[in-house]
């Protein structure tokens, strides 16, 4: 007899494993469909094994930075297989973690790839599950969770032996320092990896095709971090078309061009080249839509991003969601946005089922926090200062450095910066940025006075502990007036 579910979710990444826990956390029936790995990309691949190697890396830097003046004075004999070992263990333990959440909320986890073979929201959609076995169930309502993998652009020739994708060099495997490694790309991605492996020994290059590396942060911020890179030792090249990359086989070649270079003279241009041992890609991601069935429920893609309904994320054919990755959600590609949309995807799909405890939601990506995890790290939400004039926003700024802070300078983190954007016609915070330690976590308290439309005054009035990092959210949000303690400025009365 198949087995009838409520809801099935097909993809157990961070979208997919929470909104499978959500729905049972209301009463439904639940199956999670997985072809890999229980957690997806940003467990296994992504998001936590980088901040495992980072962690060490950072832990690295801060001895090699900062421990003479604190006392200690040791010789450091650097082993990155065991930082290896340990990311794996962390990533082992996470997904050993959420197999267990999933048991203990009763969901059936079915290991293999899912596809939709037919039905609609009045019967139950059919779908077929292939793996060691071939299985079938039916569900109620569908959450396509299937997220993103690294793009293979052809020009790159990505071999997964010397030139890798983000994955490849993430395998559990992977335990060598490079002695030189060539990166493509420096956004987020890139200038994480030539962080921790700048770090570990390795000599990193860059390669960027825009003017200047994460080039959506505030230039105040890419001004800093970009110093910061420079001074740890790494080679970055902006405004590089690169052309191709090859394996010569004890290493790899990149062939460049000035990104300025018009595409129907790239051929005549003049070409820059660049070797390597091992060439990292770190740009584009291919969302994983292909054989779920979408073609033969008449559910559009575009470039493999499923097209919903952005507010309720149900896709043409009702009953059937995409959350993540793979959906055209108009939000970025990060992980917390794939598990907001699960719990609003789930909701709406009970709401439609009929007889759970739940109202229907509609997505909301005003206040969208984003973070890099570089040294120093990055934090930022809402608005840049570009965006706010080109709004026509009237905005005032408000600016702390971390070497004005006790907490900071204890610490031995007096790098960087936050700063604070206020609308000036009612004082609300449109957007936030931070570079220094911590600044993720910082920038979770300006999101939340942000989601609910606090003023820059209600955070100043808030008391603070002192000594800490967080007071660098009230001495910026002071000093959008000209308020803050520890900065001489000129109050500005409101």
């Amino acid at each position: 007899m198949t087995e009838i579910y409520d809801i099935a979710v097909i993809g157990a990444g961070p979208g997919g494993y929470h909104a499978a826990v959500r729905a049972s956390q209301y009463g439904a029936k639940v199956a999670l469909i997985e072809k890999r790995n229980l957690g997806g990309t940003c467990l296994n691949w992504g998001c936590i094994p980088t901040k495992a190697l980072f962690a060490s890396a950072e832990l690295i830097q801060t001895i090699r930075e900062h421990g003479e003046e604190f006392g200690i004075s040791c010789e450091l004999n650097i082993n990155f297989a065991k930082a290896v070992e340990r990311k794996n263990k962390v990533v082992k333990e996470l997904v050993e973690g959420i197999a267990g959440l999933e048991k203990a909320w009763k969901n059936d986890v079915y290991n293999g790839h899912g596809k939709i073979i037919g039905g609609n929201a009045n019967d139950g959609f059919d779908i077929t599950i292939n793996g060691e076995e071939t299985q079938n169930i039916k569900a109620k309502r569908i959450i396509i969770a299937t997220g993103s993998s690294p793009a293979l652009i052809p020009a790159f020739n990505i071999d997964h032996d010397r030139i890798l994708t983000s994955d490849d060099i993430l395998h559990p495997d992977f335990k060598n320092v490079p002695e030189r490694l060539l990166i493509i790309g420096a956004g987020v991605i890139g200038c994480e990896f030539a962080n921790i492996f700048t770090t570990f020994g390795s000599k990193v290059t860059m390669l960027e095709y825009l003017s200047t590396p994460i080039a959506t942060e505030e230039p105040m911020v890419i001004k800093e971090l970009q110093k910061k890179l420079v001074e740890m030792g790494i080679n970055i090249k902006v405004s590089q078309n690169v052309l191709s990359v090859e394996n010569t086989g004890s290493g790899v070649k990149a062939t460049t061009c000035s990104a300025d270079v018009p595409r129907d003279q790239v051929d005549s241009a003049e070409k820059s080249y660049f070797e390597a041992d091992y060439c990292l890609v770190s740009i584009g991601r291919a969302r994983e839509s292909k054989d779920l069935g979408l073609e033969e429920l008449s559910i559009e893609t575009n470039r493999g991003a499923i097209t919903i309904d952005q507010k309720t994320c149900e896709t043409a054919v009702k009953g059937i969601y995409a959350i993540g990755d793979v959906s055209l959600s108009g939000a970025p590609m990060l992980a917390h946005i794939a598990s907001y949309m699960g719990d609003v995807s789930v909701v709406n799909a009970l709401v439609s089922i009929g007889g759970f405890p739940v109202k229907e939601r509609t997505t909301d990506y005003k206040v969208v926090p984003a973070t890099i995890f570089t040294s120093p790290n990055i934090g930022s939400v809402g608005l840049r200062r570009k965006q706010a004039k080109d709004l026509g926003v009237d905005i005032a700024m408000g600016r702390f450095a971390y070497m004005s802070l006790g907490k900071a300078k204890c610490a031995g983190h007096e790098e960087g910066f936050i700063m604070i954007l206020v609308d000036k016609k009612d004082h609300k915070i449109v957007g936030a940025s931070c570079i220094g330690a911590e600044a993720p976590e910082l920038i979770a308290e300006i999101a939340l006075a942000m989601n609910h439309g606090l003023t820059v005054h209600d955070i100043s009035e808030t008391i603070h502990s002192h000594p800490t990092i967080s007071e660098m959210v009230l001495e910026g949000a002071e000093d959008v007036f000209g308020f803050a303690i520890h900065k001489k400025g000129r109050p500005v009365h409101h």
